[in-house]
């Protein structure tokens, strides 16, 4: 259900406490008491797994409460902050923080929080602290961490109450940084620019053309496309795609399961007067994972062609990804990429790691862990999808990074060293830093690509140059942290490397 890939190469994974026994157990005769749990008050389980990419490997951890329908940041630091959740864990910090060894695992901060929060977003913000939005029956934010010891820290956010309706259709809403620093906010059908210093919304924006909403458990999928520093100035446009029409939960709820919605709509924000610009999508989707590859291109992956998020109510699985090229003409942008087995619904994430791979898990579209006598059973397993830039044939242009600094400085040059077999020219050459985000709910949280200012590159010797870069401009363009660093050359990217911003 949830996922965060950590800068370690390791996968943190979690799903909910009060289903009863997984099917792992926790290590060394390890056992959760919950006296609050709705299923089992001594539990000796996993619900919680760390995920190795490069071994294939894992390892069982202790998650004490809920994490049900949560949410997710990293701190500048690379500490994994979880926030909120379902019954004793909707007020719930939790905090992983990657080490050498075997033994690190959750601790839990109980009744951290201010409200409740369950199906709630996260954004990390150009300071370091991360903000914490809406939420079930919650239409405030609050900080993280906290501003105030009291509820002096919770601010009232009008907009999340205005578009809740009688489905919500406004849970999980979606945020992007902006690189002016204030924060986009999209619920259900509308969306806002919001100064969170001061607590004043500074522009709403036109509505999403259809007016058919895109928030769980309508469960489209939005993102930042990628921020480039080449430009004269950088630009900022929003993507949202696929979701469910107004009537589709409750139709699902009878039975009934509606055609998903098929449309994307791009919205530049750094336009004076925005307006959303609308494509259509080879095939409906709703309960997709929208991802940025390291070629700046959208993978859309998983999901139903038919119904709506919630238990029971997708039909139809999208077992075909499609992928969308921005650099493509308006109607050649999408194409269809091989088609998975298994079909993956409701419950289910994906994620990029740093080989460029897409892993992808999960499907639980059932109120329990039903693996036989349905139609979708619960599916356990890990898939690695491929992008079509893997392929062995590119291997004479793909880039290998050699060496570089483990640290970029704002707005300071940084040299980095690669090989490749053949190379074009430096007008076929990028350098490209991706956010590793939290995905739930089909909403990958805090994922952003930054296309470093490219300043040149020196044949160092045979086949190998070194490039020089510029760190990110500000805060606001790339929040401290760490992210995987690329080098794209001919479209194809290299392996992932680390690097902290700061």
């Amino acid at each position: 259900m949830h996922m965060q890939v950590l800068h370690d190469n390791k996968l943190i994974m979690f799903d909910r406490t009060d289903f009863g026994q997984s099917n792992l157990s926790l290590p060394n005769g390890l056992c959760r008491y919950d006296s609050q749990d709705t299923a089992l008050e001594i539990d000796c389980t996993a619900h919680s797994v760390l995920y190795d990419i490069d071994t294939n490997t894992f390892r069982p951890l202790m998650v004490q409460t809920d994490t049900w329908c949560s949410s997710g940041a990293v701190l500048p630091n690379g500490t994994f902050i979880q926030i909120g959740g379902f019954n004793d864990g909707d007020h719930v910090v939790r905090s992983f923080t990657p080490c050498i060894d075997e033994y690190c695992d959750w601790i839990e901060f109980p009744n951290y929080l201010i409200e409740r929060r369950w199906y709630a977003s996260n954004q990390i913000l150009p300071n370091g602290r991360i903000i914490i939005v809406g939420g079930r029956r919650q239409f405030n934010y609050e900080f993280y961490p906290q501003m105030y010891s009291s509820s002096l820290g919770l601010f009232r956010l009008s907009f999340l109450a205005e578009t809740s309706d009688q489905s919500e259709n406004n849970l999980y809403p979606f945020l992007h940084l902006l690189p002016d620093g204030n924060l986009f906010i999209f619920a259900n059908t509308r969306s806002i620019l919001l100064d969170y210093n001061n607590n004043r919304v500074l522009k709403e924006y036109p509505r999403i053309p259809g007016n058919d909403p895109r928030n769980y458990p309508s469960s489209g999928s939005s993102l930042l496309l990628p921020l480039d520093e080449n430009l004269p100035n950088v630009v900022a446009e929003i993507m949202v795609c696929g979701g469910a029409p107004q009537d589709g939960f409750s139709r699902a709820a009878h039975g009934s399961y509606g055609q998903a919605l098929s449309t994307c709509g791009r919205l530049n924000v750094s336009d004076e007067n925005p307006t959303w610009v609308m494509e259509d999508m080879p095939i409906a989707r709703v309960m997709g994972d929208m991802l940025l590859l390291p070629t700046g291109d959208v993978l859309i992956i998983n999901g139903a062609r038919q119904g709506t998020a919630g238990w029971e109510k997708g039909h139809a699985p999208v077992r075909a990804p499609v992928l969308y090229r921005l650099s493509q003409p308006p109607n050649g942008r999408f194409s269809f990429m091989a088609a998975s087995p298994k079909p993956r619904l409701y419950h289910s994430s994906a994620v990029l790691v740093p080989d460029g791979r897409v892993i992808v898990g999960g499907s639980n579209p059932h109120m329990y862990y039903n693996f036989t006598g349905v139609e979708f059973p619960t599916d356990l397993s890990l898939e690695a999808f491929s992008p079509p830039y893997l392929a062995e044939q590119y291997g004479v242009v793909r880039p290998r990074i050699l060496t570089q600094n483990e640290v970029l400085g704002y707005g300071e040059f940084s040299a980095l060293v690669f090989t490749v077999p053949e190379y074009f020219s430096i007008k076929f050459l990028s350098v490209r830093l991706i956010a590793p985000s939290f995905t739930t709910h089909s909403f990958s949280m805090n994922q952003r690509m930054v296309v470093l200012k490219l300043i040149g590159a020196t044949l160092v010797a045979p086949n190998t140059f070194e490039v020089t870069v510029r760190g990110p401009s500000t805060a606001e363009i790339a929040p401290q942290g760490y992210y995987m660093l690329f080098v794209v050359h001919a479209e194809i990217p290299s392996s992932g490397v680390w690097v902290k911003v700061q």
